[in-house]
């Protein structure tokens, strides 16, 4: 993933001129310099998801009003689609709005919509576009993801279980899920032993989002799956269950092998230093001893404690590390923080601090004062 500050950069003046040019080739007569000059105005001061909506709507301007019409315009677009640079990570980001298109103007078409995203989702993902279809349109749309969970496509298969998950990043909350996960299940069910990581890494994370309202719900579930395990099916319990390990659930932790009480010395927490300058980076260190006499499976989090605008501290969990500590064994782990702004967080001048976590148990903390 590229540098957050820079994303919004995905969607530039050289990705408008892709999306055109694109839309031109299908034999559309598009005004390509027209699209460009509307597009490009007042560009520059929006952030990404912004440009988002500001470039749909300027699709909007340019394409036929009948909606059937775009949405033929947009599916054979496909075929044409300027992938860009391919080294470049931002490149996908040029087909955000072409596929999210649907969601804004062909809302009262659900069959045509869905047939286009699902065609579509290969360029970018349709998984923030189908959100709006499930709350609108949830049961012919939830018919439409039971089928795509045997697609060929591991676009298509992905788009199931992301664009389900009840708290997608950046994504519109599906509340229904929120309440009642029992549909995601049943798809994340059919998907669990997909032949994809790219899919079976999403249907962990749809998991995760699931167990921060129904903890319960997913102990069971993981310990279900426990039964007929395969390598593949554990990455993914261990995965689904990360923010249970980072609260110290202790029905998770016994799951994965996790002793809540492990039997080590009291852990060392160093700072490189006490006072770093906003846009420096701060090392620190975590030395950990075993006093058991039998091999014990560690999870170690770190929580950074930042300072918001009006003075109160927000706490943010990282993971650090998960190993087997062997009978006296010691290690040490060592970890880089930057305090380079970035688009998904602002810092704040005044204390912070690190504190340790290893399985689930707050071990130490250490101050520090960001300037």
């Amino acid at each position: 993933m590229a540098n957050q500050a820079l994303m919004k950069d995905g969607l530039d003046q050289q990705a408008i001129k892709r999306i055109a040019k694109s839309i031109q080739q299908t034999g559309y007569p598009l005004d390509l310099n027209a699209f460009c000059r509307d597009a490009q105005r007042g560009l520059n001061k929006l952030e990404l998801k912004q440009r988002v909506h500001h470039i749909i709507s300027v699709l909007h301007r340019h394409l036929p009003d009948d909606f059937n019409q775009s949405a033929e315009i947009l599916f054979n677009t496909k075929q044409y689609w300027d992938y860009g640079d391919q080294n470049d990570p931002l490149s996908g980001f040029a087909a955000w709005p072409v596929i999210d298109y649907s969601a804004t103007y062909g809302l009262q078409h659900p069959d045509v919509s869905l047939a286009l995203l699902k065609h579509l989702t290969s360029l970018f993902s349709a998984e923030f576009a189908i959100r709006a279809f499930l709350i609108h349109h949830y049961e012919y749309t939830y018919q439409q993801l039971q089928q795509w969970c045997d697609s060929p496509d591991e676009h298509v298969r992905r788009l199931v279980s992301e664009g389900s998950r009840p708290r997608l990043p950046w994504g519109q909350r599906l509340n229904q899920f929120i309440q009642s996960p029992q549909p995601v299940i049943t798809l994340l069910n059919k998907l669990k032993d997909d032949s994809s990581h790219y899919v079976r890494r999403s249907v962990a994370n749809n998991l995760n989002d699931i167990s921060k309202d129904h903890p319960d719900t997913i102990i069971r579930l993981c310990t279900q799956w426990q039964r007929k395990p395969t390598p593949e099916r554990q990455w993914i319990i261990k995965h689904a269950c990360r923010s249970l390990i980072k609260s110290g659930h202790p029905e998770c932790l016994a799951l994965l092998g996790f002793n809540k009480s492990p039997k080590i010395n009291r852990p060392g927490l160093q700072l490189s230093r006490k006072t770093i300058t906003m846009g420096e980076k701060l090392d620190f260190s975590v030395l950990i001893k075993s006093r058991a006499q039998k091999a014990q499976k560690l999870v170690v989090d770190y929580t950074v404690h930042y300072i918001k605008a009006n003075g109160s501290s927000k706490p943010k969990t990282f993971k650090l590390k998960t190993f087997t500590l062997a009978p006296g064994e010691e290690r040490c782990i060592s970890k880089t923080l930057s305090f380079k702004p970035i688009t998904t967080r602002t810092y704040y001048p005044g204390l912070h601090a690190i504190e340790l976590f290893i399985n689930g148990n707050s071990y130490k903390k250490a101050i520090f004062h960001v300037h």
